[in-house]
C-alpha cells in the first residue's frame, strides 16, 4: 500500500507508524506552494492524507480535485500521528471501499 503526504516540513514518526499498519510506500510533499503538485499525483498512490495545518489553501484544493477525478481517498488530519489514526479509523469503511485493507486496532 502507498500513501502520499501533503503538507508539513518534517513527518517526524508518522512514516514509521504508517508502516506499521502495512503503508510501503510513503511520498511526502511539502505544503509550502501549490506548484509542487503541478504534474499531478504518481500513479502508485492507494491514498492521501493532507496534513491541513500545514499547507498551502491552494495546494489543498488542487490535490482534492485530483483525487476526486482519479478516485483516491483523502484522508485530512493534523501533523500528529493521533490526529492521522483517528482520521484513518474514521475512514476506514472508505477506504475498504476502494480496496485498501488497512489495519488498524
Amino acid at each position: 500500500m502507498s500513501v502520499l503526504i501533503v503538507g508539513g516540513d518534517h513527518l517526524g514518526s508518522i512514516p514509521r507508524e504508517l508502516d506499521k499498519i502495512g503503508v510501503t510506500e510513503i511520498r511526502h510533499v511539502t505544503g509550502r506552494s501549490g506548484q509542487k503538485i503541478r504534474d499531478g499525483i504518481p500513479e502508485t498512490m492507494d491514498f492521501i492524507i493532507v496534513l491541513y495545518d500545514f499547507v498551502n489553501h491552494n495546494l489543498a484544493y488542487k490535490v482534492k480535485n485530483i483525487a476526486e477525478k482519479k478516485s483516491i481517498p483523502v484522508v485530512y488530519a493534523k501533523r500528529s500521528w493521533s490526529s492521522i489514526y483517528q482520521k484513518m479509523k474514521e475512514c476506514q469503511q472508505q477506504l475498504k471501499k476502494v480496496g485498501l485493507s488497512v489495519f488498524l486496532p
